[in-house]
C-alpha cells in the first residue's frame, strides 16, 4: 500500500489536467492515481480508485462538477478541491460547492499560466498535504453538518440551532466597539456559521478579511447578506463602519480601519505591497489595534499559515480580547494554531460556539 497522497484529477481540459499533474507530482508525497475528462467519468473513477483527494473542475460535459461533487459526497465522502474560473458565475458556483462539502478551491487562471507559478504550486501542494492530514476530521465534520441540516429541515425551526449557538458560558465585563475577523481556507462556511447566528440588532460593526480573489469576495458578501439577519457587504474605501453591518475586504485590496473623530472609517489600500496575502489579516488587525485598541475583539478562524498572528498580538498588547477557533472544527488548523500557541487567545472555541462567544461581550 502506498504511503503517498493519492489524487484523482477531474477536468475536461487536457492542459489543466497536465498543469495540475505537474504541480502536484513535483511533491514526492503526492501521487496522481487517475484522470477524468468529465464529471461522469470522475464519479466512476472516484468510486473505483478511492483516492485520498479529488481536484474537480466545475464546468464539464456529461456531468458538471457540482453534480459530480454531490454524488461523491453522498456515496463516498472524499476531500475535494474545486478548480474554478475567476468569474462572477464561477465564484457563485464555487461557494455552492463549499456548501455541498468541497473543502477548498483553486482559481483556474491562477493554476498554471502565471508569473507566480512557484508560489501557486507551493500553495496547492501545501493545501493537498494539510487537507490529507485532516481528512478523517474533515469527513467527520461533513457528516455532522449534513446530519444537522437534515435535523434542521425536519424540525423546520432555524431558530433552534441558532439559539443553541448563542448560548455563551458567561457574560464578559468588557466594552467592545468593533469586531474583526480573519480567516482563509475553509473560511466561507465558517463565516456563514458565525454570521448567520448574529442578531439583526448586533450593536457594533464587524470587519472581515477572507483570503479570496476579488470576484469571490463580492459573491461571498452578497450570499451572506441574503442569509444573515445583519447586513453584509464588500467594504468600500472611505465609508463609515456602522453597527449591525459586516464589511468584507475586497479580494485585491487591504482593508484598514481608521479613526475619524468619533467614527471608524474603512480604508482600502494597495499598500503594503509586500504581504503574502492581499487582503492581509495582519494589516487589518494592526489597523484595528491602532484605531480602536482595547475596545476591540479579534476573531481568528480556519486557514493555512500564520497571517493574523502579528496583528492580533498588536491588538492584545493594546488590551483587546482574542477568540480562536479550536483544532477539531477547523478545515485547516494553521492561523488559529499560531495564535493559540503564542498564548494570546483569551478563548478557544469550536466553530458552533464562536457566535455565542462573540455575543457574550454584548
Amino acid at each position: 500500500m502506498s504511503d503517498k497522497i493519492r489524487v484523482l484529477i477531474v477536468d475536461d481540459s487536457a492542459f489543466m489536467r497536465k498543469a495540475i499533474q505537474m504541480m502536484l507530482t513535483d511533491d514526492p508525497l503526492i501521487e496522481i492515481v487517475g484522470f477524468a475528462s468529465n464529471g461522469k467519468e470522475g464519479v466512476e473513477k472516484a468510486f473505483e480508485l478511492k483516492p485520498d483527494l479529488v481536484t474537480m473542475d466545475i464546468e464539464m460535459p456529461l456531468l458538471d462538477g457540482l453534480t459530480a461533487l454531490r454524488m461523491i459526497m453522498e456515496k463516498q465522502p472524499t476531500p475535494v478541491i474545486m478548480v474554478s474560473s475567476l468569474t462572477s458565475e464561477g465564484a457563485q458556483i464555487t461557494l455552492d460547492a463549499l456548501d455541498l462539502g468541497a473543502v477548498d478551491f483553486i482559481a483556474k487562471q491562477m493554476s498554471f499560466a502565471s508569473l507566480d507559478i512557484v508560489k501557486i504550486k507551493a500553495d496547492l501542494q501545501a493545501k493537498v498535504r494539510h487537507i490529507h492530514s485532516r481528512r478523517h476530521t474533515l469527513m467527520a465534520q461533513y457528516a455532522l453538518r449534513k446530519s444537522r441540516q437534515i435535523a434542521k429541515t425536519s424540525i423546520g425551526d432555524a431558530q433552534t440551532s441558532q439559539s443553541s449557538m448563542l448560548r455563551a458560558p458567561r457574560k464578559k465585563q468588557k466594552l467592545v466597539r468593533l469586531v474583526s475577523i480573519g480567516t482563509s481556507t475553509g473560511g466561507p462556511p465558517a463565516l456563514q456559521a458565525v454570521l448567520t447566528s448574529l442578531p439583526r440588532n448586533f450593536p457594533v460593526g464587524i470587519v472581515v478579511v477572507q483570503h479570496m480573489p476579488p470576484m469571490f469576495t463580492k459573491s461571498l458578501a452578497e450570499r451572506l447578506n441574503n442569509l444573515c439577519q445583519i447586513t453584509v457587504k464588500e467594504a468600500e474605501d472611505g465609508e463609515q463602519i456602522n453597527s449591525g453591518t459586516v464589511y468584507i475586504a475586497p479580494g485585491d485590496k487591504h482593508l484598514l480601519v481608521r479613526k475619524n473623530l468619533s467614527n471608524n472609517i474603512a480604508v482600502l489600500s494597495e499598500k503594503p505591497a509586500n504581504t503574502l496575502h492581499k487582503p492581509s489579516v495582519d494589516v487589518l488587525m494592526n489597523s484595528v489595534a491602532d484605531a480602536v485598541g482595547h475596545v476591540s475583539l479579534g476573531v481568528i478562524m480556519t486557514g493555512m499559515g500564520a497571517d493574523g498572528l502579528q496583528g492580533l498580538r498588536a491588538m492584545k498588547n493594546k488590551g483587546a480580547d482574542i477568540i480562536a477557533q479550536n483544532e477539531e472544527s477547523c478545515i485547516v488548523y494553521g492561523m488559529p494554531r499560531a495564535v493559540i500557541e503564542a498564548g494570546i487567545a483569551n478563548t478557544v472555541a469550536p466553530l458552533e460556539q464562536i457566535a455565542g462567544e462573540i455575543m457574550a461581550y454584548f
